[in-house]
């Protein structure tokens, strides 16, 4: 799933360039949100040098503050229904394009209930067709 950006500009863009972020402040995630650490990493890579703003535990918090024009965010593609209803802009983020990967996280020391398995493999088919749809993957 790509990561996608909730921004405040005039106008809107389909996509935003990891370095069109220069000099922006950022409203984050405290730093050691696994979340927030992909973000930070891919802003490294790219050698874009920003302002870190409010950092916020949620993602609504995040996108009614750059509603409220405290700066931008740069949320998971998920968070973007969120988005939806609020005066805000998406665009995706792309150069480089950000993956994120789902993982199935079950207690090793107790049985999946009946029917659990048909429900994971329904879900990653739904997910796959979804992503192929939405042009994510």
């Amino acid at each position: 799933m790509k990561s996608g950006t909730c921004v405040k500009p005039i106008a809107s863009e389909a996509s935003t360039t990891w370095s069109a972020l220069n000099g922006q402040t950022l409203i984050s995630l405290p730093p050691s949100y696994l979340h927030q650490q992909l973000i930070d990493g891919h802003l490294a890579k790219t050698c874009v040098v920003w302002q870190r703003g409010v950092v916020v535990n949620f993602l609504d918090t995040q996108i009614a503050l750059v509603e409220a024009d405290e700066g931008i965010t740069i949320i998971p593609s998920f968070g973007l229904p969120a988005c939806r209803n609020r005066k805000v802009v998406m665009s995706w983020l792309i150069a480089p394009g950000v993956n994120l990967e789902f993982h199935q996280i079950s207690n090793r020391g107790k049985k999946l209930p009946p029917g659990a398995d048909e429900f994971t493999a329904f879900l990653k088919t739904y997910i796959a067709r979804w992503t192929g749809r939405a042009s994510i993957l």
